[in-house]
């Protein structure tokens, strides 16, 4: 895991971004980072990471950037532990990383499936397995999942699948976490994300700090991003 640092601090915990990339990823990292929050961005590429960072550096905020495999467990933990290590448990973390390809029932190789469920479910299960008690034994914190397909689709029949099982997670985690204070859900993305249309990735990041600033009482476990109208 190699690591690039762009200012480094212990001010006051931040915003984890795994699956920082240019879209949704970059979008929400400077959606949190112009609220004053350190951010940790996490992703499998170096010159992603060094866009995405270098994206959020004019707010002025910490930002640490690591390069880390959201379906390897151990390079996760790795780089979950040095965001603590460096900003602290997180007030925020948001799961980011996705494999979208469209496939047919029956197309795909169990392999193949496998490989899309560990990005699209099993990195997010993992990521708040280290972080959401965590939370919990602070008393306060919020574990976000980029979600979509609010209807599966027969020809994207890995990712319906996926997103399902985010939907799962997250009430499992509500269900657990919930009552100590740990808010969980998910932005469901229904349409493709492109800048300057109805799925605009800066439009879509303010979904995931209203459900980061929501009040207990109306904590909902999911936000449906569905155009501009």
């Amino acid at each position: 895991m190699s690591l690039i640092v762009k200012q480094r601090s212990r001010i006051m915990p931040g915003a984890v971004i795994i699956g920082a990339g240019p879209g949704i990823g970059q979008a929400v990292a400077r959606r949190f980072a112009r609220e004053g929050l350190p951010i940790t961005l996490i992703a499998r590429g170096g010159q992603t990471l060094r866009a995405v960072a270098d994206a959020v550096a004019p707010h002025g905020v910490p930002v640490i950037a690591l390069q880390a495999d959201s379906t390897d467990r151990a390079e996760l933990d790795a780089a979950l532990e040095q965001a603590i290590g460096e900003h602290g448990v997180p007030e925020v973390a948001v799961y980011n990383a996705a494999l979208v390809r469209a496939d047919e029932l029956g197309e795909l190789s169990v392999r193949d499936h496998m490989e899309a469920w560990a990005v699209n479910v099993v990195g997010a299960l993992n990521a708040a397995a280290r972080l959401a008690p965590m939370m919990a034994a602070r008393g306060s914190g919020t574990f976000l999942v980029t979600g979509g397909m609010p209807e599966p689709k027969p020809q994207y029949v890995s990712l319906s699948l996926g997103k399902a099982g985010v939907r799962t997670l997250i009430a499992l985690l509500d269900q657990q976490y919930g009552s100590s204070g740990v808010h969980a859900a998910s932005v469901t993305v229904d349409g493709p994300v492109a800048p300057g249309t109805d799925f605009a990735p800066d439009d879509i990041a303010e979904h995931y700090w209203r459900l980061h600033t929501q009040p207990r009482r109306l904590w909902a476990r999911e936000a449906l991003h569905a155009g501009r109208s």
